[in-house]
């Protein structure tokens, strides 16, 4: 993959930079002579052009091309404005005031696809109810699909939807190793750097002390895959702290896991009243149990989405660590092919 070009022979602001590009997680190359840039200069989805070298590359004649960018440290300096004319920049940016915007230029340079991914919330309306099974099959049954997934874990106290997955021990970063970062960030980067299996990418939770999650770093982290995914399934705990409010304010759709008995509706009434506040996005999911789900739709206003079926064993295959079976003669597999196929078809 092309990385983006930075021409520079000033040090300081080629660390300065260095800096900026691994806030982004993004490599770089450097030119440090305008001569050095020809072989990237068409190729690079990003040029980046240092205030010092900007004389030089236009006696070069560079050919004109889209994503300049003129960087300078020396603010109201009189001839920059001329110089990005000549180097046919579309911006001045001074450092170090201009540096997130920076990082988020590099990010955006560096995803390799822009994907547009559905994000999907599902929740609890009792406690117990499986919301975090439903979650993990969701996005295990879409990368079994092709589709390139992140299931996110919002629930500090759920303890660990890797668990769910039997990735308990797969290596790889967890919240609190991600919780600061704010900001655009890449991707790529985040896929790196979380436990992966083919094309799903968890972010869990550990197991020890739980912080909340800053909703920047669910924004950041929600944003990053929007980008960079097809599908991405959020976790949600049923107190909606700024972090879900966050998630659900993103859902292209957000299911509601109610178990078809009166306390189940009851309490699932209790958690509308809440999801109303940060999103209109929602269906239910109706365990099956003594109430017709075209009942427990009316009584909540909700549509429903789908009906899952008791699946015999399933406590079982997760005691033992294993993934969710999701066969077509699953219930669970069944309910996340016919959601998938939906979902897809928006």
């Amino acid at each position: 993959m092309n990385r983006p070009l930075v021409i520079t022979e000033d040090q300081d602001l080629l660390d300065d930079l260095l800096r900026v590009a691994a806030a982004a997680g993004v490599e770089i190359d450097v030119a440090h002579a305008a001569t050095h840039a020809r072989p990237y200069w068409r190729r690079a989805p990003l040029v980046v052009v240092g205030a010092d070298a900007a004389d030089a590359l236009a006696a070069s004649g560079p050919p004109p091309r889209q994503g300049v960018l003129l960087v300078t440290r020396a603010p109201e300096d009189p001839a920059v404005w001329r110089r990005c004319v000549a180097v046919g920049a579309q911006a001045v940016l001074e450092l170090p005031a201009a540096e997130r915007r920076l990082v988020d230029e590099f990010a955006e340079a560096s995803e390799p696809v822009v994907r547009a991914g559905h994000t999907v919330c599902v929740i609890g309306g009792r406690g117990g109810s499986g919301a975090s099974v439903l979650a993990a099959s969701l996005a295990l049954a879409g990368s079994r699909r092709g589709l390139r997934a992140l299931l996110v874990d919002a629930d500090p106290l759920g303890g660990g939807i890797d668990v769910v997955l039997g990735q308990e021990r797969a290596t790889g970063a967890r919240w609190p190793d991600v919780a600061e970062r704010e900001g655009r960030v890449s991707f790529t980067a985040l896929q790196e750097v979380l436990p992966t299996m083919g094309e799903l990418t968890v972010l869990s939770w550990h197991r020890g002390e739980s912080p909340p999650i800053p909703p920047e770093a669910m924004r950041a982290v929600l944003e990053a895959a929007h980008r960079g995914c097809d599908l991405v399934v959020v976790d949600v705990p049923r107190h909606v702290g700024p972090a879900a409010a966050e998630a659900l304010s993103r859902a292209a759709s957000t299911l509601l896991l109610v178990p078809a008995d009166v306390r189940g509706v009851l309490a699932a009434s209790q958690v509308l009243i809440e999801l109303r506040r940060h999103t209109s996005a929602l269906g239910l999911v109706v365990r099956d149990g003594a109430l017709h789900p075209d009942v427990i739709s009316t009584s909540l206003g909700v549509p429903c989405a789908g009906v899952l079926s008791d699946q015999r064993g399933l406590a079982e295959v997760l005691n033992r660590g294993d993934a969710p079976p999701l066969g077509d003669r699953t219930p669970l597999g069944r309910f996340c092919a016919e959601f998938l196929r939906t979902l897809e078809s928006r």
